[in-house]
């Protein structure tokens, strides 16, 4: 008999997705035809310049974006088998928040500046979980101690201003884990944090991650910061996945040009204070109008001919399972680092 958590469907499976938005100059093709998978107690890192599609990706899972028709949608979303986009309003507010929870990159974007942080906490735990307000205010100091908030009790009557970002991005944790969820999505939860904070709460959410087995999607344009965070990465480009794999093999082989690019762009911590970093020359493609072929082609070093005229697409490598989109992919004893297609 086959082993029944081998039957399970994957937590979160995304078909061709696409999120298109409908503007006065045209329609923007924010997120383009995006397929991937996630299992359940993995992390899956997102990674791609500003403007890439990221965001607009996490939003549309979760379905929080406009709801007045200016968001034009295809494809399927399956949450444990479910069809999200199918799904009536009242039963996404349930998952959303209670099974699939965010983070977002500023915290003071989700915590109310006028409401105390026991309030907010407590909030979630009585309306979502049914707990009376006692046993949610033990749970909130429970939830404040487990984030690595000193004085837990203390702490609760304090307002959101009255914190530092790296406390606060630690409350919106605590909030976030507050339902016990099984896919966490944190959308660059560090941008805005000074480095050493940024380890920190990176380690908090690896702790949170393996304690509770919960999946989740960590958003990022920084490389560097998934290389150790992550199981499997996915790089996205003006609206595509273009490179898809585990995480170390990303790192030690890309196969995309894209990819090297940003991994070249990456700080490195041995050198020197204000060593110039290799920024990727250009822009992004205009999303309300993406060009023919390959769209990293103006940008890219080793553009030919057909990379202007043919897009590519996400195919898998003959002997793995890392997939990318690049009509002349760097060759692995090459890759990152003088590479030549």
């Amino acid at each position: 008999m086959a082993d029944n958590q081998s039957t399970k469907p994957p937590l979160l499976e995304v078909n061709n997705l696409y999120t298109h938005f409908d503007t006065p100059r045209g329609i923007a093709h924010a997120v383009d035809g995006v397929s991937f998978t996630l299992e359940r107690g993995r992390t899956l890192g997102i990674v791609g310049e500003s403007g890439s599609g990221k965001s607009v990706l996490s939003r549309t899972i979760i379905d929080i974006l406009a709801k007045d028709g200016s968001v034009l949608y295809d494809g399927e979303i399956l949450f444990e088998g479910r069809d999200l986009r199918s799904l009536p309003e009242k039963e996404m507010r349930e998952i959303r928040g209670r099974e699939i929870a965010m983070v977002f990159q500023d915290p003071m974007s989700s915590l109310n500046p006028v409401k105390k942080i026991g309030k907010q906490i407590t909030e979630v735990l009585t309306k979502r979980l049914g707990m009376t307000k006692k046993a949610a205010n033990l749970r909130a100091a429970e939830l404040i101690d487990s984030v690595g908030i000193p004085d837990a009790e203390q702490q609760l009557g304090r307002f959101p201003m009255h914190l530092s970002g790296g406390m606060r991005q630690r409350v919106a944790i605590a909030i976030a884990m507050a339902c016990e969820p099984k896919l966490l999505i944190a959308d660059e939860p560090t941008t805005a944090l000074d480095v050493t904070i940024q380890a920190q709460i990176l380690d908090l959410l690896r702790e949170q991650q393996r304690e509770r087995n919960m999946s989740v999607i960590l958003i990022t344009h920084n490389l560097g910061i998934v290389s150790g965070y992550t199981d499997d990465v996915a790089v996205m480009y003006a609206g595509q996945i273009v490179e898809r794999c585990a995480t170390d093999e990303l790192v030690s082989h890309p196969r995309m040009p894209y990819t090297e690019a940003l991994l070249n762009a990456a700080p490195v911590l041995a050198d020197p204070p204000h060593t110039r970093l290799n920024a990727i020359p250009g822009l992004p493609p205009n999303l309300l109008n993406v060009p023919d072929g390959c769209r990293f082609n103006a940008r890219c070093p080793y553009v030919q001919e057909n990379c202007k005229t043919e897009m590519p697409t996400l195919t898998a490598d003959a002997n793995s399972d890392h997939s990318f989109a690049c009509w002349h992919p760097l060759q692995n004893e090459m890759a990152n680092g003088g590479a030549s297609a």
